[in-house]
């Protein structure tokens, strides 16, 4: 992902820039939950040389809080940050709500999503304001951590406690549908409340699974329950008048080419996770979940928070990979 961002950008600066001019200095706000040392900050600092090279000297800053760095860019100490999808709402409530819950049931429909966002055509859905959302990267599929393979329907979420990110009104809006309990939560001290038993239940890609140990909450008795709630993604923005005018889309299109090594990483974080660890549910649970994600899913549109038209563009991409669904013989767009 931040690959997809540091190469298009250089080369923006290398045919905006001539020989001898003032090299170009960027700020970027890097939301890594390991700081300064963790994976996502290398990979952009790595680049840093590279940037440079081509008229853009960015000064990088690590946050371990995800509020922090996105309350710092809306502030303008940041020309461009990196946040999760739920959190890119703020900025652009459209592709803030391509992690609506059971919008994208897998890699194929993500990859259409993707593909048809990185058209030209597609720049005003996600410009918004002062901002330009200039690429999105999927992080995977986010899948419930239960420390108990009994709780395996959704009868029985009921009464449960749920590490939940109280700053997403979906979130929110999902636990309280299933009569479960919000135990307000965020990036940073969600993992901990799951391994060390304040909560039954979390939610969280398998990405996430080894570097925030969840495996300690999981083990002996509980379960990753195979079935993807939502499909999570990181999110670049910029402040669009401090870059030139083509660099949002020349960011998606590098970011859309680097597709293959995100899935990559994706399919390896899930290898990571010991088979009999994984919960498959019969396809009458399936049924159920999908029936109440989409009614979640349909009040969340109704009060304004999930954008209509991402709702539409992501049903519209389900029925052409599987017209077969009962959801595509109805014209309600969910």
């Amino acid at each position: 992902m931040c690959v997809g961002l540091a190469l298009p950008l250089t080369g923006q600066a290398q045919t905006g820039t001539d020989a001898g001019s003032q090299t170009l200095e960027r700020s970027f706000c890097v939301f890594d939950p390991v700081g300064a040392s963790g994976p996502l900050f290398a990979v952009v600092k790595a680049f840093q040389p590279v940037a440079l090279k081509n008229g853009i000297r960015f000064n990088l800053s690590a946050y371990t809080d995800e509020k922090v760095a996105a309350e710092d860019f809306k502030a303008g100490q940041c020309d461009a940050v990196m946040l999760t999808g739920t959190r890119a709402r703020e900025f652009n409530k459209f592709s803030g709500s391509l992690e609506a819950m059971g919008a994208v049931p897998g890699k194929e429909e993500m990859r259409l999503l993707y593909n048809t966002l990185s058209q030209p055509q597609a720049r005003p859905l996600l410009t918004e304001g002062p901002y330009e959302v200039a690429g999105i990267v999927p992080a995977g599929a986010i899948y419930l951590y239960t420390r108990n393979r009994g709780i395996n329907t959704v009868g029985e979420l009921q009464g449960k406690r749920v590490a939940t990110l109280d700053y997403d009104q979906a979130s929110v809006r999902m636990v309280r549908h299933v009569g479960a309990s919000v135990v307000g939560s965020n990036s940073a001290n969600f993992a901990g409340k799951f391994n060390n038993g304040s909560v039954d239940l979390a939610y969280a890609p398998a990405v996430a699974y080894t570097p925030l140990e969840l495996y300690k909450g999981v083990e002996p008795e509980g379960a990753v329950v195979k079935y993807a709630l939502s499909y999570m993604n990181f999110q670049i923005i910029l402040h669009s008048d401090r870059f030139p005018d083509s660099a949002g889309q020349m960011v998606r299109e590098e970011a859309n080419k680097r597709l293959d090594e995100a899935y990559e990483i994706i399919a390896r974080a899930e290898a990571e996770i010991p088979e009999e660890v994984w919960m498959h549910l019969p396809q009458e649970d399936t049924a159920e979940y999908d029936k109440m994600l989409r009614k979640v899913r349909l009040s969340l549109v109704s009060d304004g928070v999930y954008d209509g038209r991402a709702i539409k563009l992501m049903k519209a991409i389900r029925c052409r990979v599987d017209a077969s669904r009962s959801e595509c013989a109805s014209t309600t767009d969910s």
